[in-house]
């Protein structure tokens, strides 16, 4: 019976703890996600080549490398392509900046080296704070003067004379130069008419004027007269359709004909010369020479004469000009003497008052002490 009671009572304490347990206990699930299991590169080997080219999850990563190393490569060289076109320019804009101010520096320098840089002490400007009434006439003095001297001869004032006498001799040689340049093209233009002159007398004596006018027309519109020898082929032309084979204006042919040498008389008889192709340029030649003959005199006839009227006309008219010029500046200079004179006047007459005030003012203190 004991043995009995002992083993409910063992029975009794594993089922309290059962039931506690039961009623305490609380089921929790996992949250953690279950983690894959992976290979590591210690579990395979390294260097076999079916990890590397028949391993799908190798050459997935190898293509994800490759994707992302060459995009990043892109965004380098677009980066590095927007950073060189920035270095550029401001590259560009250094030099362009260097360069002005090499321009800039070497225009001053070019300045300055015809500048006087022997400054005395003395010409430095000092700062006056309480200004004379003498200090006031002066200034006002060389103000009127610069004034009055840059209205009579502008940017020369007092200097102007000197300007202008420096200025005659190098006028007066390029007014002479212009003429003689004038007087050649005269001579020229004149040479060239009396040219065309004697070119149209022989044409017309050649026959040409009356064989062909339309030709003759335009070689007397030339200007020119040794481009007459131009029309050697078509007067050559013209005269075969004109005179060779027909019977049409066989007076005007036959003169045409012994003029330029094609038919000569002897003994009273027309015979054959030589032929057109060689007759006309032949006439043609000598008519040009014989004009440039008289081209050449005339032109220097002309210029020998032209030259010096032109050069008389030119330099009176520099003259004029000078005289002009000096006969401002004197005035100017009279003008600024007078007014120098009475700008003296005035400071004399204002010192003499300040010294007689001055005088004044010693007398009161004189009589003030006593």
């Amino acid at each position: 019976m004991k043995v009995h009671y002992i083993n409910i009572l063992l029975f009794a304490l594993p089922l309290n703890i059962l039931v506690y347990t039961q009623r305490n206990h609380k089921i929790t699930t996992p949250r953690t996600q279950k983690i894959p299991i992976t290979r590591l590169l210690w579990e395979c080997e390294l260097y076999a080549p079916a990890n590397y080219d028949n391993d799908p999850q190798m050459k997935e990563v190898m293509e994800n490398f490759n994707k992302q190393t060459q995009q990043r490569f892109h965004e380098y060289d677009d980066r590095m392509k927007t950073t060189r076109e920035k270095c550029k320019e401001q590259c560009d804009k250094e030099i362009q900046k260097i360069i002005l101010k090499d321009k800039l520096e070497k225009e001053l320098m070019d300045k300055f080296v015809t500048l006087d840089t022997d400054i005395q002490s003395d010409a430095i400007p000092t700062c006056v704070c309480e200004k004379s009434i003498a200090d006031k006439v002066e200034k006002g003095c060389l103000r009127c003067g610069g004034v009055l001297g840059g209205g009579g001869v502008p940017s020369v004032g007092l200097l102007g004379g000197l300007g202008t006498y420096a200025w005659k001799p190098a006028t007066i040689e390029a007014a002479k130069a212009a003429a003689i340049a004038e007087g050649a093209a005269k001579g020229i233009a004149a040479g060239n008419a009396a040219g065309m002159n004697i070119v149209n007398s022989y044409l017309e004596n050649m026959g040409v004027t009356a064989l062909i006018p339309d030709l003759s027309k335009k070689m007397s519109s030339i200007g020119y007269y040794a481009e007459v020898k131009n029309f050697a082929p078509a007067i050559i032309e013209e005269y075969k359709q004109i005179c060779v084979g027909t019977g049409t204006n066989v007076a005007k042919c036959i003169n045409f004909e012994n003029s330029v040498s094609i038919h000569i008389i002897q003994d009273d008889v027309r015979i054959f010369f030589q032929s057109a192709e060689k007759a006309v340029p032949d006439y043609i030649n000598s008519v040009v020479r014989m004009a440039k003959g008289y081209a050449d005199a005339e032109a220097a006839k002309v210029t020998l004469s032209e030259t010096p009227v032109l050069q008389a006309r030119y330099t009176a008219a520099v003259e004029t000009t000078y005289t002009s010029c000096q006969t401002a500046i004197i005035a100017s200079v009279v003008a600024i003497v007078v007014i120098v004179l009475i700008m003296v006047i005035i400071y004399k007459i204002l010192r003499y008052r300040r010294k007689k005030k001055m005088k004044k003012k010693l007398q009161y203190i004189k009589l003030l002490e006593e």
